[in-house]
């Protein structure tokens, strides 16, 4: 066998090897998951890692898992570090943000080590959310939780198959805790089935042109996004820059930003203590975040890797909102984590104006309907982020319709599936033309969208931000508008809320999601009249309106 370790045109074909491994893996989970979270809305994320644990290559989905999976698979490499501990055939998992799991415990890593004989060379890994992981709520997020046992079985970074063979104890125990066992059975195999295949390809490819070739081709490739990274780096403003903005529970939540040719340090100490309830995040996820702003600002189109993010440096106290400690609960964490993703964009934004628009409805808008379906008799429940308005940058408005930044290359469930799969009628969605995010270029639109509930007895649980802090604008532009869902009673009442846990709706109530439109930027009067026309036909603004916020 030839050693072509010296070869860039064969380290060329690895790297974009490794690129198509990942994605391989990602197509092999979309077509084997249960759950339409999954499978429909993609709320999951694959990688390679090297033998350390090291991001060598992401594959597709959500953004803010690009930087958990590394994370993980070095909690593992540090838990089984005795001889034998980790073995060929082998798989392992981890749920639990304190150990390893980063995000929450609906979140479910699985990861392979790859080895060439006896030489572990690499590893496969991927996340996904899990429809219901025990815990006190269907869906196992609850917005009034007080621990993270309250959240759902935690899986401390543990061996899921051994050489091979299922440990059918583990299995037991994830099925017997969860509502929908044979979705979480159904949906953690089809998790096994892509580490599987991802190890099976880095096998073949390190076995044709040999492990050492193999290993410097993965070195190479973090050590490019390490040069890319820190170039991009020195064409960004230098300085530091600071920013405050409060929160929609009254809080304030503070950052700074230093860049300098060597280092992107964010320093969030200088913030509240952790919450009682679910809205805290882990250090780890913090860095998720940074990791996303950064890719954005320097190289926001090629693959990731461990070197492209080495010039980041996260500063973060211990016992705060962003750096919780056990066994604070953690369900909410999202929520926690898209505010400190925009506010790091806030901050930079007016910096670096090519790069960063202005503010989108930055929520996941998480919407989690159950109950029994009254088709089956069965407990079903609907995990669904929502999309909503991206705010207007230099030259152009924001896009409609879409996931936050930090939920990214999702879609939205089909309502045909989300009919035959779930209790409940989807009766409208549409654009959300309410006033909000005008500029010389608007923010995009937002959506409303209605479900409406077949049985009594059934759930609601949300967490919404940007509820009551808007959309924020640029350069002189308007506000976005906010999001929020709303209940409507069949005998007409309606309550609105941001966050709710486990509200009991009952037949044909109905459920109205409402996501906000994003920030405009620019003097509104300076719009292209032609622009103010086209928004006007197409119902985006009235013509009162116009008159009053265009002067047309």
């Amino acid at each position: 066998m030839t050693d072509h370790a010296n070869d860039p045109i064969t380290l060329e074909i690895i790297q974009n090897s490794l690129q198509s491994t990942a994605d391989e893996m990602f197509a092999a989970m979309r077509k084997t998951a249960m759950s339409s979270i999954i499978y429909e809305v993609l709320d999951m994320g694959t990688g390679i890692m090297n033998a350390r644990g090291q991001l060598a290559s992401s594959g597709a989905g959500i953004p803010a898992f690009i930087g958990v999976l590394d994370k993980a698979v070095q909690v593992i490499v540090k838990k089984f570090d005795k001889p034998g501990d980790i073995r060929p055939g082998d798989v392992f998992t981890t749920n639990d943000p304190y150990y390893g799991g980063v995000t929450h415990l609906n979140d479910i890593v699985v990861a392979m080590p790859v080895f060439v004989g006896d030489r572990l060379i690499a590893w496969t890994a991927n996340i996904a959310h899990n429809s219901d992981v025990g815990g006190k709520s269907p869906g196992s997020l609850s917005a009034d939780a007080t621990d993270i046992w309250q959240e759902g079985l935690r899986l401390p970074a543990i061996k899921l198959v051994s050489e091979g063979q299922p440990i059918k104890p583990v299995f037991d125990i994830l099925k017997v805790n969860s509502r929908m066992p044979d979705f979480l059975e159904g949906d953690v195999w089809a998790a096994i089935a892509s580490v599987r295949i991802g190890a099976r390809r880095l096998a073949e490819l390190a076995e044709k042109y040999g492990v050492d070739t193999f290993e410097t081709a993965m070195e190479g490739f973090m050590e490019f996004g390490e040069q890319v990274s820190r170039r991009e780096l020195a064409k960004l403003p230098h300085g530091t820059f600071e920013l405050t903005e409060e929160q929609d529970d009254g809080r304030f939540y503070n950052v700074k930003v230093t860049i300098s040719d060597e280092e992107f340090v964010i320093d969030l100490r200088d913030n509240p203590d952790q919450d009682a309830g679910p809205t805290n995040t882990s250090r780890d996820g913090v860095m998720v975040c940074a990791q996303m702003i950064f890719k954005s600002l320097t190289d926001p189109y090629s693959p990731c890797n461990e070197g492209s993010f080495r010039p980041i440096r996260l500063l973060t106290r211990e016992g705060s909102v962003f750096h919780a400690r056990e066994p604070s609960p953690i369900g909410f964490y999202f929520e926690t984590e898209v505010r400190v993703y925009d506010l790091i964009w806030r901050c930079l934004a007016q910096h670096v104006p090519e790069r960063l628009a202005a503010g989108h409805f930055a929520s996941i808008c998480g919407t989690f309907i159950g109950g029994i379906h009254p088709d089956t008799g069965r407990q079903y429940t609907i995990i669904e982020p929502q999309i909503g308005g991206w705010g207007a940058s230099r030259g152009r408005d924001g896009n409609s319709g879409i996931f936050s930044g930090f939920h990214g290359e999702t879609y939205n469930c089909p309502a045909e599936i989300s009919e035959a799969r779930n209790g409940l009628f989807v009766d409208r969605m549409e654009l959300n033309t309410a006033p909000g995010g005008e500029g010389q270029w608007r923010g995009g639109r937002g959506i409303v969208l209605e479900y409406r509930v077949r049985q009594d007895d059934s759930f609601l649980t949300a967490g919404y931000t940007r509820s009551r802090i808007l959309p924020w604008a640029l350069d002189g532009g308007l506000e976005g508008s906010p999001n929020y869902v709303e209940v409507i009673r069949t005998d007409g009442a309606s309550e609105q809320y941001s966050f709710v846990s486990g509200l009991t709706v009952n037949t044909d109530d109905v459920i109205r999601v409402v996501t906000g439109n994003g920030g405009g930027l620019g003097d509104p009067k300076k719009r292209d009249r032609d622009a103010v026309a086209e928004d006007i036909r197409n119902g985006f603004i009235t013509p009162e309106r116009a008159a009053e916020i265009y002067g047309a």
